[in-house]
Parts: structure tokens; sequence; C-alpha cells
């Protein structure tokens, strides 16, 4: 029997509440409040660029272009592909995944990891 195909409105929604919670935590973390017409809000569905805008002094606390994706199947070189696409200057491209009954995990160039490794105390500094 094949799989049922989940309802746009239904897939939607997963990738709204995705994009909302990275909202929250990048809100957490910078403490810009996040929400429509703030420093940091969610991209309408259905538009181009980035998931995740953020302005002014809320996108120079977070310098980073958020691709966000709550796929069951999720193809990683083509997302990676769009966060690449849709990444602003001056930005690093971060991708957000999440699927059903897992929690969410982070994708970004593995050079940027190893340079945000180095700004620890205590890290080696340099390549």
């Amino acid at each position: 029997m094949p799989k049922e195909r989940i309802q746009v409105s239904s897939a939607k929604a997963k990738g709204r509440a995705c994009q909302n919670w990275t909202c929250e935590q990048i809100s957490k973390l910078t403490g810009y409040i996040w929400g429509k017409d703030e420093m940091i809000a969610a991209r309408e569905m259905g538009q181009s660029g980035v998931d995740v805008r953020l302005v002014a002094d809320a996108k120079e606390a977070f310098p980073w272009s958020v691709e966000c994706k709550w796929q069951e199947s999720l193809s990683l070189p083509s997302a990676v592909k769009q966060a690449k696409e849709n990444q602003k200057p001056g930005t690093d491209w971060l991708l957000v995944t999440r699927r059903k009954r897992e929690g969410y995990l982070v994708t970004l160039d593995a050079e940027v990891f190893f340079d945000l490794l180095r700004l620890i105390p205590g890290g080696k500094k340099g390549r």
C-alpha cells in the first residue's frame, strides 16, 4: 500500500513550526523579541529568501542566513544548496532541520564550525 502524502497545509504548518522554534531560539540568544514586524521574524510561507528574517541589530547579533526544513525524507545536499543560494552578504548559512519525533539538528559549513570552536576560551587559536 503506497504511503499517504501529507497535505500541503500540514506541510506548511510543520515548516512554520520549525521557523518559529528557530526564531524563538535566536530571540533567547540575542535578547531581541521575535514575531511579525519585530527584528526577528519567520518568513511568510511561499516567499523566496531566508526562512528567518533578521534586521538591524538582530542581524548583527546573529549573522546567519537561516533555512528551516521539517521533512521526513530530507535531501541534505538539496537543502544545503538552497541555504547557500539564499545566503545574505556578510553572513554564514545555517540549516535547521527536524523530523517527526526527533529533535532539531543544525548543519553548517565545517570550517565555520571549527572557527567557532576556536573562539571558546581555552581552545587553540589560528588555522
